[in-house]
């Protein structure tokens, strides 16, 4: 089976995996260097406050995204229900839906270009792999570029809307791509705090016209079935656009809630190992006077 993907670009940001991780806390050390001065951990403790405002102030500004989210995910998946109800009541027969008919079949990957969202970004992509099969890595690679036909970003800034659903099915569509059906892999919403990644499908007009129910009218002009397949497509695009924003952004809440949780852990070990440091010093402080003292 040959395929063709259209996805958007991941773009991982490592240096702030740490600051997102529910074990961060665990690998930072509270254990005093032989060098480390009063001066260091002071300025360890300030930096780690500085953090520590900022994954808090990122997180409030994640919930107030969050809450738009959920009410044009809510709306959006009355899209997706509807596109459903089409291809369950058209009976297309077991062996059509599972795609062993379908020599050609298109993926439309959507993900998130941005970081600091937790595992958005694996998730999707090892449903891609899963979906792709063998020699997956070969056909995600660039070396192969006819593969990955279209790619977009900055797309959800703001909560996605139809429009830009149909600027994608648009731009599908004058590439002239020959398929059999979509394959688009999204993160489906679970709750506030899960999510899986899921696999949609849509036919194309050739495939529908192979339905029983569909097959039963006399259509005159196969404009209509066309028309239907590439509504069916722009429907299932928004639908994943909406509901993988709004997953991205109750990632990014809670991995900014786990952020400002160790940032807090870890300022509790700096400033133990402050005071413990400051009383050492006191301590020999006044031994060395006592001593100077008993001298005299």
């Amino acid at each position: 089976m040959s395929s063709t993907l259209i996805t958007r670009p991941l773009l991982s940001q490592r240096a702030a995996r740490l600051i997102a991780s529910p074990n961060a806390a665990r690998s930072f050390s509270a254990t005093p260097t032989a060098n480390e001065t009063l001066k260091e951990i002071e300025t360890r403790l300030k930096s780690v406050r500085n953090i520590g405002k900022i994954t808090k102030s990122m997180k409030m500004i994640a919930t107030t995204k969050l809450n738009k989210a959920q009410r044009a995910m809510n709306d959006a998946k009355a899209y997706g229900e509807a596109n459903a109800v089409v291809f369950k009541e058209s009976s297309l027969s077991e062996e059509l839906a599972s795609g062993a008919d379908s020599k050609k079949t298109l993926f439309v990957v959507i993900s998130s270009d941005k970081g600091l969202c937790g595992g958005i970004h694996s998730s999707v992509s090892k449903r891609t792999r899963a979906e792709l099969g063998e020699n997956s890595e070969t056909q995600l690679s660039r070396i192969v570029p006819k593969n990955i036909v279209l790619s977009f970003n900055q797309i959800g800034k703001q909560v996605p809307n139809f429009a830009d659903a149909c600027v994608i099915a648009d731009l599908i569509e004058e590439k002239k791509l020959d398929f059999d059906k979509v394959k688009l892999i999204h993160n489906k919403w679970i709750s506030a705090l899960s999510y899986e990644s899921t696999v949609v499908e849509v036919y194309n007009a050739d495939t529908l016209k192979l339905a029983p129910k569909f097959a039963a009218y006399e259509v005159e002009d196969d404009q209509l079935i066309k028309d239907l397949s590439s509504f069916a497509m722009t429907n299932a695009i928004y639908t994943a656009l909406v509901e993988g924003y709004a997953t991205e952004i109750s990632a990014r809440r809670n991995a900014m809630d786990n952020a400002t949780t160790n940032s807090q852990t870890v300022i509790g070990g700096l400033q133990m190992k402050f005071n413990r440091m400051r009383q050492s010093q006191i301590t020999n402080d006044l031994v060395d006077i006592i001593t100077g003292a008993n001298a005299l």
